[in-house]
């Protein structure tokens, strides 16, 4: 045999050898569950079907045949841990499971220590998550992290704030409400109480542990709890009464699971279960899935195929993709020992035998990069190691059968539409575009239950009412039944009675009522629970709503300055008020004007505006100021001059009323002065400012207005506001008192020596401060608003607080009924424009009669001999003198001599033998 041939044959045996090493004849992974169980039932025959399909399709690892060696954890998480550790001794690639989350938090460890990736098709606990358990333990199932943020977004949908949440008091339920808790506080609502079941709880326990989530207030309940003792509770409720309209109750998805394993639900488990939402895992329907489904009912028959079944399914074929493509890669199977678990000298546990598996990066890699369309649908991991598009089907169990209502994706929220036909799509998946279909609740309810009811403990609520010194028509002690009276008191009694619900509740006064008690104090005893509610006059504030939850306001509030007025004494020239100088002094100007204008219209025919000079600017002077009187003795002969004073009359007209009116009311109305005018001038001055005990006020003007606290007096009473506001500052009294509005009004209806000054410069409101996220606000605050629209709640502040007021208008009230130029510009403008209009025809005129008057003259003098023509002076009128002297002539004179001079001419004319028709009488 020749070199050449002896290489190739050893090369061809080398080849035959790593072969027979990277294809091995069997390849061994694990599966943990317990086989009796909701799921294991279902998980167990879907794993033998997966591995008799992998083993029979020759187009998957080549010929290796894949073992799948199944332990059964029994329900135990000591067996299950040890049971796993047994799988790891026998050197499988993989494992399946665990079921338990109990068990996956352990074995999680050990995988992550030898390298071996951990598929759990069942254990949804969201902590399982966490880097701590990564990069070994995959999830082959949906996290309930994705459940829980569909149960906050139907619990928002419905509109309402707390959960009561029912679970396993294990690592399985713990975990799922500690994500319901975050999931809730994303969108500002809360799990109000906790109820923890001891796994295995009898039927004692359950119904002890709903005797106690009855009391209180919420009653939505979520039940995140094992499948196998879940209906317990129900039965529970049942008996209890809890299973009846008002409740609510949504199930996570092992309620689905549990009736999918039943072919055909019984009547008693149909009954316990009316009205509640559930949720299921939501697979695709497809080709593949229902030749599956129809094996499966072949294959197993009385076994009911849940989803946990399917997703364990696919988890077979997802680590036989892998393998597959680890072997055709060239990666060899191969385990070591671990140096760690050789230095357990003196111990009886033989972990020795544990081996690491070397080559367990890649076939994670292998894995975390597979996708393929199962069963389930696709088949794929994202970033986070978590399945793509996590979806849930809600169903509501109604009649003998489950009610399909819609969908939760991360992709869409809460929708009707099938998720995978908008994956691709650009959606708004806010609160505002989530859709459901019509629920039937537990009680054969269609309306939505509220959610909530008093807690029947016993517990009445403890309202806290502030025990006011003054000001006692809005709160103050009294003999009745509920030992205060008052506004407020008859607004939150009328609300309360507007409920549907009865309110057991009980007045309890804060302060000692000698003086007025600290607001801020009443309400942080609201926040910290010792008082369930507060009700008064308590002003809506930023710092008070951040501790507390407010109604809706029932009377408007803000701060407002109140300070001492005096009466002005009128003087001698109080009749010039109405107008400004402005105002005077345009008037005085179109009275000459126009009168001018009058003359220049009227002089050359109305002998009235004719005479000596002197004579004449009498006329004009007297006939302009005569008419704001409509005195005027001369009369308007012209055309233009009776439009042009028709049109000043009008104006005339509208200035006398406008002056009558405007005087009347300053001669009637208090006239006021004060020293403060408004927030500027208080902030700007040094003197006392007063306030109410008790109030906000005192904080706003120090905290918002940098007023030194130095400058603020406390006050008690509204005799304290009238005594300290009469003294004034420079007598040991304030200059001005901040208050809130309704106060103020209160005060000024019996003191009218004082007055508001400038605007309110806040603005808030008076309500009723119960704990955050209170049902009982939200409710309240729809019943204010009723109280308003029917008009009962303005026939409260009628009868306490209908005053007769003080006519408190000021020197700015004054000041603004002057009337200046502004108001009158557009009568001045069409007076202008009148008399504009006016002078030009006229001027025209003039020209015209001056052009036929002249040029009559030339032709006089033309028609002369040569001699006269040559000793007279032309009188041709060609300059301004001649003009003037021209307009300063008569009317009547200018057309006598033009109708003259045209007689002449046509009598000429006529008597002329040369002219043009003219004959020669015969003789």
């Amino acid at each position: 045999m020749g070199f050449v041939p002896f290489l190739l044959l050893l090369s061809f045996l080398s080849t035959l050898v790593i072969s027979s090493k990277a294809q091995p004849s069997r390849v061994k992974i694990g599966a943990l569950f317990t086989y009796n169980s909701t799921i294991g039932r279902s998980a167990k025959a879907a794993i033998e079907m997966a591995m008799a399909d992998v083993n029979a399709n020759p187009r998957v690892l080549n010929g290796s045949h894949l073992d799948v060696l199944m332990q059964d954890t029994n329900c135990s998480g000591f067996l299950g841990t040890i049971e796993a550790l047994q799988l790891m001794e026998n050197e499988v690639v993989a494992i399946l499971g665990p079921q338990s989350s109990e068990i996956a938090h352990i074995i999680a460890n050990v995988a992550n220590e030898l390298n071996v990736p951990l598929l759990s098709f069942a254990a949804t606990d969201p902590t399982l998550s966490s880097l701590q358990y990564r990069p070994f333990f995959l999830r082959t199932t949906l996290s309930d992290q994705f459940q829980m943020s569909a149960i906050a977004d139907i619990v928002s949908y419905f509109g309402w704030r707390e959960v009561v949440s029912i679970f396993t008091d294990n690592d399985y339920g713990r975990g799922g409400t500690i994500s319901l808790g975050d999931a809730l506080n994303g969108k500002r609502m809360k799990i109000s109480y906790k109820a923890a079941i001891p796994p295995g709880a009898n039927q004692d326990r359950i119904s002890d542990a709903l005797v106690q989530v009855n009391l209180m207030e919420s009653r939505v309940y979520v039940v995140h709890v094992n499948p196998d003792s879940g209906l317990e509770i129900f039965r529970a409720a049942k008996n209890l009464g809890m299973m009846g309209s008002g409740y609510v109750w949504i199930v996570t998805d092992w309620l689905a699971s549990v009736l999918d394993t039943y072919l055909q639900p019984d009547s008693e488990i149909m009954d316990v279960i009316q009205g509640v939402l559930v949720l299921r895992q939501h697979v695709p329907d497809s080709n593949l899935k229902r030749a599956f489904v129809s094996r499966w009912n072949k294959v197993n028959a009385g076994i009911g195929l849940n989803t946990y079944g399917l997703y364990a399914y696919d988890s077979v074929w997802l680590t036989a993709y892998a393998i597959d493509r680890f072997l055709r890669e060239g990666d060899i199977i191969a385990f070591s020992s671990d140096s760690k678990l050789n230095n357990t000298t003196g111990s009886a546990i033989n972990l020795s035998s544990l081996k690491l598996f070397d080559r367990g990066q890649k076939m994670l890699k292998q894995i975390l990069n597979s996708k393929f369309m199962g069963v389930t649908g696709d088949v794929q991991f994202g970033q986070d190691q978590n399945l793509i598009h996590p979806t849930y089907e809600i169903l509501n169990i109604a009649g003998t059968g489950l009610r399909q209502i819609g969908f939760w994706s991360n992709h869409s929220g809460l929708s009707t539409a099938v998720p995978e036909k908008v994956y691709n799509k650009t959606l708004n998946s806010s609160n505002a575009n989530h859709q459901l279909y019509s629920v039937i609740w537990p009680g054969q309810i269609a309306d939505t239950p509220r959610g909530w009811v008093f807690p029947n403990n016993g517990k009445i609520l403890r309202i806290g009412v502030p025990y006011r010194a003054s000001y006692k028509e809005f709160l103050t002690k009294d003999n009745s039944p509920d030992g205060v009276q008052g506004y407020c008191i008859d607004v939150f009694k009328a609300a309360v009675n507007l409920l549907p619900y009865p309110v057991p509740y009980k007045f309890t006064l804060f302060g000692d009522g000698k003086k007025n008690p600290n607001y801020n104090e009443l309400v942080q005893n609201v926040a910290n629970n010792v008082f369930s509610a507060a009700v008064g006059d308590i002003a809506i504030t930023t710092n008070r709503t951040r501790i507390v939850d407010f109604t809706q306001p029932y009377t408007e509030s803000g701060l407002v300055i109140v300070a001492p007025v005096k009466e002005r004494d009128s003087n001698a020239w109080a009749f010039l008020k109405p107008f400004t100088v402005e105002m005077w002094g345009i008037m005085g100007l179109f009275f000459l004007f126009v009168g001018a204008v009058v003359w220049i219209l009227e002089h050359r025919s109305n002998t009235e505006f004719r005479g000596p000079p002197r004579q004449q600017l009498i006329t004009i002077c007297w006939f302009s100021f005569s008419t704001m009187f409509f005195a005027h003795r001369e009369n308007t002969v012209s055309t233009l001059g009776r439009f042009v004073l028709l049109v000043w009359l009008f104006v005339v007209l509208i200035l006398t009323q406008s002056y009558t009116a405007s005087l009347t009311s300053m001669l009637t109305v208090q006239q006021l002065s004060t020293g403060i005018q408004g927030l500027d001038s208080l902030r700007s001055s040094s003197d006392p400012i007063g306030y109410q005990v008790g109030s906000f006020a005192r904080n706003y003007l120090i905290e918002e207005l940098d007023i030194p606290e130095s400058r603020l007096v406390q006050l008690d009473t509204p005799e304290d506001y009238a005594r300290m506001l009469d003294l004034g500052p420079k007598k040991g009294g304030v200059v001005a008192v901040v208050d809130e509005l309704p106060y103020i009004e209160s005060f000024l209806s019996n003191n009218c020596k004082f007055q508001i000054v400038g605007q309110e410069f806040t603005k808030s409101g008076w309500g009723f401060a119960f704990p955050r996220d209170s049902p009982l606000a939200m409710d309240l605050s729809t019943a204010i608003l009723t109280l308003s629209e029917n008009g009962d709640l303005q026939r409260i502040h009628d009868k306490w607080l209908t005053r007769t007021s003080c006519d408190t208008q000021g020197e700015t009230e004054i000041d603004s009924n002057r009337l200046s130029i502004g108001s009158f510009s557009g009568l001045f403008l069409i007076c202008g424009v009148a008399c504009i209009i006016a002078l030009l025809i006229f001027a025209l005129r003039i020209l015209c009669q001056y052009s036929k008057y002249s040029s009559q003259v030339v032709e006089e003098n033309l028609e002369l001999p040569v001699m006269e023509r040559s000793v007279k002076r032309p009188t041709r009128l060609t300059s301004i003198k001649d003009l003037l002297s021209f307009v300063d002539k008569k009317e009547e004179e200018i057309k006598s001599v033009m109708k003259r001079k045209s007689s002449e001419k046509d009598k000429s004319h006529r008597t002329d033998p040369c002219s043009e028709g003219g004959s020669v009488s015969p003789t």
